[in-house]
Order: C-alpha cells, then structure tokens, then sequence
C-alpha cells in the first residue's frame, strides 16, 4: 500500500499505544502462571499476535476483549511438554522469536521456530553456543527454520552481550523454572540494558526473584513459580517518539498513556529532544510537545537503538551537525535501518552522511518531498511520516502498512490530529 501524506501542521491529542516490549513480557509472564492473569491496556500488533500464537501452541490458552485504553487479555496459563513437533510461526518479530526459543526448552518441547522477511536474517548464534555447551539439540540451515529439542537445565550460561538484549530476557523467563540454581553472565559489557531491567521488574510483578550482581552478571534461583494476576501496560515511549517528532516539527501534540516513573530506556527521547531545545511539558492531560527551533547534538544510541529513526529524522529538519554514535547494531532490525534512513532522507533533500556505527547530519529548515520507501520497516515509514510538517511538498511513503507490524492504528491517529493523508 502506497500513501501520499500533504504537509501540514498536526494537532490535537492522542493516546499512545501500549508499550509492545512490555506487552511480549508481561503476555509472557502471565502464561508461565498456572491460572488465569489479565493483562489490560494492550495495543493489538503483528508482533504481539505471533507471541500469542506460539505461547498458544506450547498451552497457554488466551482470549481478547475490548477494554478501555486498550485490549484486555485473559490469559489462562501453566505452561507444559506438548506431545509430537511444534510449529511455531514467529512472523517478523524478533523478540517474539528470542524470548521463547528458551521457553520451549523449560518443558523438554521439540520445536521448529519459522518467520517472515528478515526475520531469518537476524542473529541466533549466541543461542547456538549455548545450545553446543549444553547438549541441547538444534538443526539450522543458518537462520529460520531452526529445530530445537531437548530441556534447559540450570547452571552457568554465558552470552555476548553486544548482539542484543533479547537473549538475555528469553533466558531470564526460562532459567527460573529449572531445578538447579543459575548464573547469566555477560562476556562483553551489556547494551541495551534498560531492556534487562524491564524484564526482571516484570518477572518480579510476578513473583521471580533475580538478583542483578552488576557487571552483566545475574543469579537466577532455581525452582520458582509464576504468580497470576492483573497487570496494566503502559504506553510506549518508542512509539511517542514519532509524535513528538511531528509535533516538534510543526504543530501541537499531547500524547496519554505514558508513565513518568516507567523503565523504558526509550523514554531518553523526552530528555535528548529537550537538549535539542523541543518544547515539552507535563500536563494535567499529559506530555505536550509544540513547534521548535531545534539544534543538533551527539546521540549515543547504544541503549536506545530504536530511537534512531526518528531521531534521525528529526535532526534532518533541525539546525547544525548531529551525529548518531554506537548505532551499529540498528542495522540487524527489520532492515538496516542507518542505510535506510540515509537512503530516504538523501530523496528529500537531507545532507546524511552514513557511517559503519551511525549517521553525520546537517540538518535544514525544510526538506523536499518526494517518493520513499519504507524497507518493510514500519519505524522507517513512521520517521518519514513524522517530518510532513516540514516538506514542501507532498510525500508518498511505498509500503506504507508495514506500520501494523507494532502500530497498525498508526494512519488513523495521523488523520486524527489533522493529517491528510490518501492513497497513492
């Protein structure tokens, strides 16, 4: 689907989706507990559909019901050893695939994890070596489908911690489970460590005890028992980021939903646009973000990597030099996003200049319009859709419903704060 977007001006108010890396983990928490959890305030996604689907399939039974603020899940739990092959459909979404890759293990499962896109691209080798050091059966052409078969036993498990958090979160949800006592150590400096820490207050709402020693390194008692309940999901700061963006560059947002006092490392975006000069503020209804002069900044985006494409779309349209630093990992997500958004922002006029580990650029007051492409990436069409304000002239996005992959009410909501937006 190809969407033509006018530039003008957006305002009003919205509320933002739900965060999905706290979606994955607290969907994923509550089927580990024997009984019936509700988890409220979910935004429906491709993503969060594939983790649904495979919890499905290793037995947890889940049913949806429309909520205020959101879907309400009821999410009857106790996870168990399913008799013959699994077929696990992981889609597109890589947290779904590295989460329960461990998960299936726990109960002895024989599975074979398939995805779409570039999702078969995208690095499992940390789990390979895991899986050789610890007897556990596996068979891979290099990349999806990958069979797995055999059962996680406690222990010493060691993983580089410069590929992506998500190994690590997969391994935290599994290793409580086992008899024995575990430690999850980090061989290089763990980034994106806001991301860990989400996970272990998660698994602490119900009732894992980890204890993080610091220096990457994690006692996990064995042995443990998920607790059932009633857990709210917060709005995603990643997602808030693409509003911002747009208000920034021309208009008036006041974004809901968002916590003051969350964990998500992406919640950095209201700090690094404030330093930028944004106008931002809290109010009664909720963070207000109106048209600024902006300048550029050095953005290290080591443990914010999915902040990249807005940030550097928002710094195309602000005054100065910006550099993005540490940004090499962002090119192992749906598509190399550092290649992408240099690609699409040169179209429309941006002086970017790509980097092994980030981008260099000097940004204008206004861009050109043009045609993109979003990648099948929906954080790119999101960033190109965010800087309508300032183009002079039209922007057709090629790909547009890649949005539904994490945001599928993403068009809905631009039109909603004023937004012309038709198809192509």
């Amino acid at each position: 689907m190809n969407l033509t977007i006018h530039p003008r001006p957006l305002s009003g108010t919205l509320r933002v989706p739900s965060s999905k890396s706290m979606t994955h983990r607290e969907i994923i928490a509550a089927a580990l507990a024997e009984g019936v959890s509700e988890v409220t305030g979910v935004t429906w996604s491709q993503d969060i559909e594939a983790t649904v689907r495979i919890l499905t399939r290793l037995g947890a039974s889940i049913e949806k019901k429309e909520g205020e603020g959101g879907l309400i899940l009821s999410i009857s739990g106790g996870l168990r050893k399913q008799e013959g092959l699994i077929e696990a459909d992981a889609g597109e979404s890589g947290s779904t695939l590295r989460f329960l890759i461990p998960l299936g293990l726990s109960f002895g499962n024989h599975v074979v994890y398939t995805g779409h896109g570039r999702l078969a691209e995208r690095p499992l080798t940390p789990y390979y070596r895991l899986f050789d050091k610890k007897g556990i059966s596996y068979h891979t052409q290099g990349g999806l489908p990958l069979e797995v078969s055999g059962k996680l036993t406690g222990g010493l498990y060691e993983l580089p911690g410069d590929v992506s958090s998500q190994f690590f979160t997969g391994l935290l949800f599994a290793l409580p489970l086992a008899e024995e006592d575990s430690v999850l150590q980090s061989t290089t400096p763990l980034e994106s460590k806001s991301y860990v820490d989400m996970t272990v207050d998660t698994l602490s709402r119900h009732g894992i005890t980890i204890y993080d020693r610091g220096e990457g390194r994690y006692d996990i008692p064995g042995g443990q028992h998920y607790q059932k309940g009633t857990f709210s999901v917060e709005g995603d700061y990643s997602q808030a980021a693409f509003w911002l963006t747009a208000a920034l560059s021309g208009g008036n947002i006041t974004l809901t939903g968002l916590s003051d006092a969350s964990l998500q490392g992406d919640k950095a975006i209201v700090s690094l646009f404030q330093h930028m000069g944004g106008h931002m503020e809290k109010t009664e209804k909720g963070l207000a973000a109106s048209r600024s002069s902006l300048h550029g900044m050095t953005m290290d985006a080591e443990n914010v990597p999915d902040l990249v494409p807005a940030f550097a779309a928002m710094a195309a349209v602000s005054e100065g030099v910006t550099e993005i630093i540490h940004a090499g990992r962002v090119r192992l997500k749906e598509c190399d996003r550092l290649h992408a958004m240099a690609v699409e922002l040169h179209k429309l006029g941006a002086d970017i200049e790509e980097k092994p580990e980030g981008l260099v650029i000097r940004g204008k007051p206004f861009l050109s319009g043009g045609t993109v492409s979003s990648w099948n990436d929906h954080r790119i069409a999101m960033a190109l859709a965010s800087i309508t304000p300032r183009l002079t002239g039209p922007l057709t996005i090629e790909g547009a419903e890649s949005v539904k992959k994490s945001y599928p009410r993403f068009w809905e909501d631009f039109r909603k704060v004023g937004g012309k937006v038709v198809e192509a």
